[in-house]
C-alpha cells in the first residue's frame, strides 16, 4: 500500500497545475492568502486559550478524561496508618517468636492488640500493624515449629512495613491543576480521600453536515453519495475529549442557509463544526452566513493539502463577556480533507478549551520519497513501524481508505521529502489513546 509510479505522476500534474494557476509574487492577482499550516494550528490554540475557562465539580466516575481545574492535594496521610506490605508475620523483638493463638490480623479489621517482645501474629497485606511490631516476615521466608516461628533469613527492623505517610502527608501536592484525569488519577484521588473533583468540563460541540447530495443509508446511486462524515466526526471528536451535543444535516438551498444561520447564532455549544460549504461554489453558504452573523474570521484557508478551504471563526459578543464567545470550525466536505481540518484546527482548539496541554511534537524518518506541493504542506496517512513512517497509497482528499488503515498523518513540507527524512507525525486519537472516553 505504498505510493506507486501512478501516484507520482498524479502528484506531478497537481504541482504543474499549481504552478500555472498561482502567481506567488506579493500583490499579484490570485495571490494565495491562506495561513501557513503551523500558524493556523497556533491560531486555533490561542483562540481556545483566550476563552474564560468553565469549571464544575463531578463525582470521580464522571471526571475521567477531563482536566483538573484545581490542584489535587492529599486529604490524608497515605497510608493513613502503618500497614503490612506483605502476607506473613508481624514480629516483635529478636526470634524465634511465640505464635499468638487465634486468628491473624486482616486488612480492614479493628486496631490489633500490641505485640509483646518475642511474639508473632499472622498478618495480611494492607492490614494495620500492631503496636510495638519490629518487622514483617514474609510467609515464604519463615517456618513454624509447634508454637514457635523461625526466620529463614536475617530480619531487618522495619522490613515490609509501609509506615504512615510513606507516599504522602496530608496537604501534600499530588498533581497540579491542568493534569489530565486518567484511570490512575481516579485511583489516586480515591486513595487520597476524594469523592468528587473540580475539573474543566469537556467542550460541547454541535456538528452540522451540509449538502443535498448525501445519503444516510444504502449504496450510492443517481449522483448521490453516502454521508461518510456523520458516522466519523462524532466518535472522532469524542476521542478528542469533546462532548458532542448534536449532529444535524442541513441542505444547500436558501432554507438550508437560513437554518445554518439560526444554528450558529443560537447554538449553546462551545464549538460549531460544519462540513462542506467553505469554498466558493454556487451553494457554499458558510462565508456569507458567517458575515451575516457578525463572525470574526481567525483563519480563512490554510496552506495544506488536503483541506485547503478550512476556516476558523469566532462568534459572540466579546464585549458582553468571554462566556458568550463560541467558535466555528468549517471543514471541507471531502472526507480526508475534513480529517485534515480536524487535526489542523479542531484538535488544538478543543485541547485549549479543555485546558489540556498540546501534544508534544515528534518526528519519524519516512520510508521512500514523498512528493510535495510547490507551496503547501501535505498531510499524508502513514503506518508506523519500529523504524519508519510508511506512506499509504490512498491519500486523495475524497478518500478514507488510507487514513482508515493509518497510525497517523505525516506532515510533508512544501516540495516533498526524501527517503529517511524526519517528518512530524500527527497521532490519530484511537492510536495514541490520549483521551479516556
Amino acid at each position: 500500500m505504498t505510493p506507486t509510479d501512478a501516484d507520482h505522476t498524479l502528484q506531478a500534474l497537481d504541482e504543474a497545475l499549481a504552478l500555472v494557476s498561482r502567481d506567488p509574487r506579493p500583490g499579484a492577482a490570485g495571490t494565495h492568502r491562506a495561513a501557513a499550516w503551523p500558524q493556523a494550528r497556533e491560531a486555533a490554540a490561542r483562540a481556545g486559550s483566550a476563552v474564560r475557562p468553565r469549571t464544575h465539580r463531578v463525582p470521580l466516575a464522571d471526571a475521567l478524561g477531563e482536566v483538573l481545574a484545581q490542584s489535587l492535594e492529599a486529604l490524608t496521610d497515605l497510608p493513613s496508618f502503618d500497614t503490612s506490605a506483605m502476607d506473613g508475620w508481624a514480629v516483635a523483638g529478636p526470634g524465634p517468636w511465640t505464635v499468638r493463638p487465634g486468628g491473624g490480623v486482616l486488612a480492614g479489621s479493628d486496631r490489633p492488640e500490641p505485640l509483646a517482645d518475642g511474639e508473632a501474629v499472622r498478618i495480611a497485606t494492607g492490614a494495620r500493624i500492631p503496636a510495638d511490631t519490629t518487622a514483617v516476615i514474609r510467609s515464604e521466608h519463615s517456618r513454624e515449629s509447634g508454637t514457635q516461628l523461625h526466620a529463614d533469613r536475617t530480619v531487618l527492623t522495619g522490613q515490609d512495613i509501609r509506615p504512615r505517610g510513606q507516599e504522602c502527608r496530608s496537604g501534600d501536592l499530588l498533581l497540579p491543576a491542568g493534569s489530565l484525569v486518567t484511570p490512575a488519577v481516579l485511583g489516586l484521588a480515591a486513595a487520597a480521600g476524594y469523592d468528587e473533583l473540580a475539573t474543566r468540563p469537556r467542550p460541547r460541540v454541535e456538528i452540522l453536515v451540509l449538502g443535498d447530495e448525501l445519503l444516510t443509508e444504502g449504496r450510492p446511486h443517481d449522483g448521490l453519495i453516502r454521508d461518510a462524515l456523520s458516522p466519523m466526526l462524532g466518535p472522532w471528536l469524542t476521542r478528542l475529549g469533546a462532548e458532542v451535543t448534536a449532529t444535524r444535516r442541513l441542505g444547500d438551498d436558501p432554507e438550508g442557509a437560513k437554518a445554518l444561520l439560526d444554528a450558529i447564532t443560537c447554538s449553546d455549544a462551545d464549538l460549531v463544526l460544519t462540513t462542506g460549504g467553505t469554498a466558493s461554489g454556487p451553494v457554499d453558504h458558510v462565508h456569507p452566513v458567517l458575515q451575516e452573523a457578525g463572525a470574526e474570521l481567525l483563519v480563512d484557508g490554510v496552506a495544506v493539502r488536503p483541506g485547503h478551504p478550512m476556516l476558523l471563526a469566532r462568534l459572540g459578543d466579546r464585549a458582553s463577556g468571554q462566556d458568550a464567545v463560541r467558535h466555528l470550525v468549517g471543514l471541507p466536505g471531502n472526507p480526508l480533507a475534513a480529517v485534515s481540518g480536524l487535526l489542523t484546527l479542531a484538535e488544538p482548539l478543543l485541547r485549549a478549551l479543555a485546558g489540556r496541554r498540546q501534544r508534544p511534537r515528534y518526528t519519524v524518518p519516512v520510508q521512500g520519497d514523498v512528493p510535495g506541493h510547490p507551496y503547501d504542506t501535505r498531510l499524508v496517512p502513514v503506518l508506523l513501524t519500529d523504524e519508519h513512517a510508511v506512506p499509504l497509497r490512498y491519500n486523495g482528499p475524497a478518500m478514507l481508505r488510507g487514513v482508515a488503515a493509518a497510525d497517523g498523518l505525516a506532515v510533508v513540507p512544501p516540495h516533498g521529502a526524501h527517503d529517511g527524512q524526519d517528518l512530524e507525525i500527527l497521532d490519530l486519537p484511537w492510536v495514541s489513546g490520549g483521551c479516556f472516553t
